[in-house]
């Protein structure tokens, strides 16, 4: 089976269940696939924690999607459906979540890594076993506002009764190319041609793993399986791809549709992206949760900008935090520390006068007084409004790419160190400064 560890990243399917009004269903579809090379963009933090529950703005990546269900009228359960054995800390947060959100939270496992249109395929019988009319697909690994009642909205008023929808965004010419590309028209909002990650440029709107489908998909799935069925180099796998196998047949036919947003969508797919999501989260609590957000109250620390601070953090007045800063519970900040563009996870420690700067520090790490732990921003550029995050190469014309500063779990830095655009591993006491580096 497929843990929760460094090798796996993850993709979340979101579908809608029962709604006795409208009858529309939503599911939460958790994939994780086992892909060394995915998941080492999130190491060493996904030693400690699935990437589902990395925490971004202050709570786990995954409780943002289960936030935006909670909204939709009448959804009454969550399906989360993925290929690995469920573990201690997955199962405790379907608790959490299901007391807070009052909804039924399910987990089906795969037998196998199924694909995005296979995994929802094989768990046909329980999508539709409450006569649904629609479910939703969403990816674990981007951050968005999610915008699912809107896209509801959307697929009343364009197209069939039975089309489907993809939530798409503009991105620059360049960039567009590393991800599914759509082709609309424009009068309509049909998807006339689609094309996943082309060699050259096909459209500047973009799938954000984001869908709204019907049962009538299945027969197109089941239409795909069955022809994998007939091919011998197919034959012992169930695994397909709805963008690859699904999208690009469908294009044309006035079946499916594209519903552009104007909000904010990012991927999750380093670490780097996760203080980037983070940014655009804590911008959203504005509207969505003000109470998350710290403010500047006497006895207390100077924030600057968006901040999240666990109510069980131990924080000197004297230090300065923001923007974009995220705490976890129990850590503690001493006197004079300096806090920018960074997650400070659970039980880290950081004494008197440090500096972090465009870094994530680890769970119980601890940084020495006056040392200075700071990363390079993989931001998307400021001055181009549709750029989005790149995904990043851990390693450019042999020398590692510089980016944001990552300190595994229980890691020591001491003080009067520097250490600048460097990956240190779980349970490194360090004795001196590092640039550039992995210390391993």
């Amino acid at each position: 089976m497929c843990e929760f560890n460094l090798n796996c990243y993850a993709h979340v399917i979101l579908c809608f269940e029962k709604c006795y009004t409208n009858k529309v269903v939503i599911i939460i579809f958790l994939k994780i696939f086992k892909h060394c090379f995915s998941g080492t963009r999130f190491r060493p933090l996904s030693f400690e924690v699935p990437k589902p529950l990395f925490p971004v703005a202050g709570v786990p990546m995954l409780q943002h999607h289960i936030e935006a269900c909670a909204k939709v009228p009448n959804m009454k359960e969550i399906l989360l459906i993925g290929f690995y054995q469920p573990n201690e800390e997955l199962n405790r947060f379907l608790l959490n979540a299901q007391q807070e959100f009052k909804i039924s939270i399910r987990y089906l496992q795969e037998y196998a890594a199924l694909g995005t249109g296979g995994g929802i395929y094989h768990f046909r019988d329980q999508i539709v076993s409450g006569s649904p009319e629609a479910f939703f697909v969403l990816n674990a690994d981007v951050c968005s506002a999610f915008p699912l009642t809107e896209m509801l909205s959307f697929q009343k008023e364009h197209g069939e009764p039975n089309s489907f929808v993809i939530l798409g965004t503009t991105a620059n010419r360049k960039q567009s190319m590393n991800y599914g590309c759509i082709v609309e028209n424009e009068e309509s909002n049909e998807v006339l041609h689609y094309v996943e990650k082309p060699s050259t440029f096909v459209s500047d709107i973009i799938n954000c793993g984001i869908y709204l489908f019907n049962p009538d998909i299945f027969q197109h799935i089941g239409a795909v399986f069955q022809k994998n069925q007939q091919d011998i180099s197919v034959l012992f796998t169930e695994a397909i791809r709805l963008e690859q196998d699904i999208f690009t047949a469908l294009a044309g036919q006035g079946k499916l549709y594209v519903y552009k947003t104007l909000s904010f969508w990012s991927q999750i797919k380093s670490a780097g992206s996760a203080i980037y999501a983070s940014r655009l989260y804590l911008n959203q609590y504005h509207t969505t949760h003000p109470e998350r957000l710290a403010s500047n109250k006497e006895g207390g620390p100077k924030i600057t900008g968006n901040v999240y601070i666990h109510p069980t953090a131990n924080i000197d007045p004297t230090a300065v935090l923001g923007p974009n800063v995220s705490i976890g519970t129990g850590v503690t900040i001493g006197a004079g520390v300096r806090v920018r563009e960074s997650i400070i996870l659970h039980g880290a420690n950081l004494q008197d006068h440090c500096c972090v700067l465009n870094s994530i520090v680890g769970w119980d790490s601890t940084i020495g007084k006056w040392a200075r732990v700071e990363g390079t921003p993989s931001d998307p550029n400021p001055n181009d409004p549709y750029a989005k995050i790149d995904s990043e190469t851990l390693f450019r014309e042999g020398k590692l790419t510089p980016s944001i500063t990552i300190l595994g779990c229980n890691v020591t830095i001491p003080s009067e160190v520097i250490i600048l655009n460097s990956i240190v591993l779980p349970h490194k006491d360090l004795n001196r400064g590092f640039k550039n580096q992995i210390i391993l």
